[in-house]
């Protein structure tokens, strides 16, 4: 018997802390020993019955403390002498389970205190009643069903008498073996806070939501063991993580592998799990230039925007939104010379790259200018023009006006007469003349400088009339 509760691994509801009430009726036979003989385990005598009640309260998993009364008959028969008698018998006992209360077969001992009140009638005479101290047994359930126990036990019972068997003189007091089998109901419900069907001593998880499957611990079903309730899980078939939802994530990028474009190789959330290789937001699954230069403006393919079509990428063309010339940087060129539009001065008029996209002013052109640069007279020691210069000087807006693009520096000198100081305000002053009656005439300041020198740059000798004559001029040069 021993044995088959020590393999005993079936679980099953039992008296516990929910249970813990139970009630049981039990019947069996008793056996004698004392004076007259011993019959303890013996087929071969006389054996009488009894019947009984009792009841038990769960302490702990362990534990429990029974009452049980039983009423019937004792005694003993042999072919000298014997004796009978009638009985009732109350005893309070402490049983002790060693594997607990759930499990199918559960056993257990006991022991405490009893007593015996002898003959038919219930008169609590003194010396009617004996004691059984102590009582001690054995036994083990049967779980029939979540509330119905089958109960086989052996009580000894150690009586405090020497004469209830008629013989006194053998010094042997009267024991007694009771053989019992009986059923025991198991009642009582314990508080369910959450309403799952467990118990809140048993629950592990008291606080489940309404209507969610829970397992016999109290705690939602986790079909995949992947720590996420099914109720909580996107993916309770599989394995997968918490802050996923419970959904796996092979190659650990942070997007489920269900809503993973790219589950196999790591990437960026914003991509829904695909890798970006050169940075431009078009993931590689999707990009046709998957290795274009990082930070470029790309459009859906993941190219290089080109807004032009004119086969420049927006990140190198010097003007994407209109079609130019590869070589150019993506910028046109109108007039064919080389120079783009947007560098070319003389956009409309085809000229060199020297020239910033101008022609050459003609040959005869340059020499005028330098002609009246050099004929332009002022009214001695002041920066008034002299009458014979204002002719030379419409002259030279004419030329202007055909290089309409060239830039004019006007470039005053003086001789050493004075001081450096009045010199180089002078100088300034002349040239500030020429400069404003250019521009009275309808050439740009924007296309004019005005600069003097002073007698700083001298081209002749300042220790003769001549050399001062020469080092007195205004020099007007031309450029793009």
């Amino acid at each position: 018997m021993l044995s088959i509760c020590l393999i005993s691994a079936l679980a099953t509801t039992a008296q516990t802390q929910d249970r813990n009430w139970s009630f049981g009726v039990q019947g069996g036979v008793i056996q004698y020993n004392g004076d007259l003989g011993r019959d303890w385990y013996q087929t071969d005598k006389t054996m009488y019955g009894f019947g009984g009640i009792s009841v038990s309260r769960y302490l702990f998993e362990y534990v429990d403390i029974n009452a049980t009364f039983n009423r019937g008959t004792l005694g003993y028969d042999s072919s000298v002498t014997g004796f009978k008698s009638d009985f009732s018998s109350a005893s309070v006992n402490l049983r002790i389970k060693p594997l607990g209360s759930n499990y199918i077969i559960s056993p257990y001992v006991f022991g405490g205190i009893g007593a015996i009140l002898f003959d038919n009638q219930l008169n609590f005479h003194k010396e009617k009643i004996d004691s059984a101290l102590p009582t001690a047994g054995a036994g083990f359930n049967i779980r029939l069903s979540p509330s119905l126990t089958l109960n086989l036990q052996e009580t000894f019972m150690f009586t405090n008498n020497d004469s209830r068997d008629g013989v006194v003189a053998g010094g042997s007091k009267e024991d007694f073996l009771l053989h019992s089998a009986g059923l025991t109901y198991n009642f009582g419900k314990g508080k369910d806070s959450d309403n799952d069907g467990v118990s809140d001593s048993r629950d592990k998880c008291p606080d489940t939501p309404p209507n969610v499957a829970v397992d016999k611990s109290g705690c939602p079903v986790d079909k995949d063991k992947d720590g996420v309730a099914d109720y909580l899980d996107s993916c309770p078939d599989v394995a997968g993580i918490a802050t996923l939802n419970g959904c796996p994530d092979k190659d650990g990028d942070g997007v489920s592998d269900a809503e993973d474009r790219c589950p196999d190789v790591k990437g960026t959330i914003a991509l829904k799990g695909c890798p970006d290789a050169d940075g431009d937001g078009v993931s590689d699954l999707d990009d046709k230039c998957p290795n274009s230069k990082a930070g470029s403006k790309v459009d859906a393919s993941g190219c290089p925007m080109d807004n032009d079509k004119d086969g420049v990428t927006n990140d190198v063309d010097r003007c994407p939104d209109v079609a130019g010339i590869e070589s150019l940087m993506g910028c046109p060129d109108s007039d064919g010379d080389g120079v783009a539009d947007i560098d070319d001065r003389c956009p409309t008029a085809k000229g060199t790259i020297e020239n910033k996209g101008c022609p050459e002013i003609a040959k005869q052109d340059v020499v005028r200018i330098n002609y009246i640069g050099s004929k332009l007279f002022f009214e001695s020691g002041s920066d008034k023009l002299k009458v014979a210069s204002l002719s030379l000087l419409d002259e030279l807006v004419k030329i202007l006006n055909k290089y309409d693009a060239a830039s004019l520096a006007i470039q005053g000198h003086t001789d050493s007469d004075g001081s450096d100081d009045f010199n180089q305000t002078l100088s300034q002053k002349r040239t500030d003349s020429v400069k404003k009656y250019l521009s009275s005439k309808g050439i740009s300041e924007s296309r004019l400088t005005a600069t003097g020198f002073g007698e700083t740059n001298p081209i002749a000798s300042n220790k003769t009339s001549l050399g001062k004559a020469k080092n007195r001029r205004v020099e007007l040069k031309t450029a793009y």
